[in-house]
């Protein structure tokens, strides 16, 4: 996708646009493509089983009048009362209701969308991949964020056997369209050795970022700053990790949402504008370290390195040759990394390499 088409296209992209990091990839998709005299149409689908898509509407709090779309309602109300807060639902009952809503958009999504007069669709989140296996004369690239069976195994979600048919699922739709694409080029790799996928449609396109002119500047002592979800429920985040980490490196600025419980001890600064990075001097990530999240990749750290921010990353997470400008640590080892960025010429390389990094996976280069 790096030159202007001499053929355009009508290109359909089925996403959930939800303001933060998971609605980023579709937006820049579309914008790369329209550049490109493309015609492109958006079906945000992320209020499909509510009455209205406008999220300033009360509307969108309400179930709408279609009976399939009032069932998706009442499937994704049960996963909110039965998996969030109980451990035992959280478990058990999460598969049935995520199969329940992988049919359910299927089949609203493939009578509301007229799937033939476009040339192309991309899928773009793994609440709508089995849209992805409707019959169709457009080709199919699924741009898949992460694996998703694993993610909700890891994340406590999937007893063992329920892990088993999810995942083999996951690989029959994978398998089964023209082009598969992941988030980040490690997630193709972590998904043909663990799900055993063929990868010979795979067409990797990467997350990417927009390099930003107004760079972060060195400073004493290093202020960093952790920018992104505090989802209690969003567990490969490590609330626990940030938390130690906060305790032994007290210049840490903790923003994002929701608000994170006080016995966390964070110095949470609520919600901030991306232009806030610009005033610290190293960008932080947490994760746990079961086996995805050690071959994974954390949106944020790309928003980093537009600013040019030196980015601490745990020590467990791999293949950080393909992020120039991450600085590994773990908890013994933090306040010795954070020291030695305390030194402006020391600061200054790091931060170039973070940059010149930056350059590199700009959305032009990487879609």
């Amino acid at each position: 996708m790096s030159q202007a088409s001499k053929d355009p296209k009508r290109v359909l992209i089925v996403c959930e646009l939800d303001g933060y990091a998971n609605g980023q990839k579709p937006v820049e998709i579309e914008r790369f493509l329209r550049s490109r005299g493309h015609e492109v149409r958006v079906a945000n689908t992320i209020y499909l089983g509510r009455a209205s898509a406008k999220a300033d509407s009360l509307l969108s709090k309400l179930p709408p009048p279609s009976p399939r779309r009032f069932a998706l309602y009442l499937v994704q109300l049960a996963s909110r009362l039965f998996t969030r807060g109980w451990k035992f639902g959280r478990r058990h009952l999460s598969y049935y209701l995520v199969r329940a809503e992988l049919r359910l958009r299927r089949s609203i999504l493939r009578s509301s969308l007229p799937l033939d007069e476009f040339d192309m669709i991309v899928g773009e989140h793994p609440n709508d991949s089995e849209l992805m296996t409707a019959p169709t004369s457009a080709r199919v690239l699924y741009d898949c964020m992460t694996p998703w069976a694993d993610e909700l195994y890891y994340e406590e979600r999937l007893t063992d056997k329920q892990h088993e048919k999810l995942r083999r699922l996951e690989a029959e739709i994978l398998d089964s369209v023209e082009y598969v694409s992941f988030g980040w080029e490690t997630y193709a790799s972590y998904t043909v050795t663990h799900y055993g996928i063929s990868g010979r449609n795979l067409l990797q396109l990467n997350w990417g970022c927009t390099p930003e002119p107004g760079r972060a500047k060195f400073s004493r002592p290093p202020r960093v700053i952790y920018l992104g979800s505090l989802s209690p429920t969003a567990r490969f985040i490590n609330l626990p990790l940030l938390s130690r980490l906060a305790r032994l490196y007290p210049h840490i600025d903790v923003y994002g949402a929701p608000a994170p419980d006080p016995g966390l001890g964070l110095n949470y600064r609520g919600y901030a504008p991306p232009t806030v990075l610009q005033q610290y001097q190293a960008g932080l990530i947490t994760c746990t370290k079961d086996e995805l999240r050690r071959d994974g990749f954390s949106a944020k750290h790309l928003q980093y390195l537009a600013y040019g921010l030196p980015v601490l990353v745990p020590a467990w997470r791999r293949h950080l040759e393909l992020l120039r400008g991450s600085v590994p640590y773990d908890e013994d080892t933090l306040l010795s990394v954070i020291a030695a960025l305390s030194s402006r010429r020391e600061w200054q390389r790091v931060s170039d390499e973070a940059y010149a990094q930056a350059r590199r996976l700009a959305w032009d280069e990487t879609l």
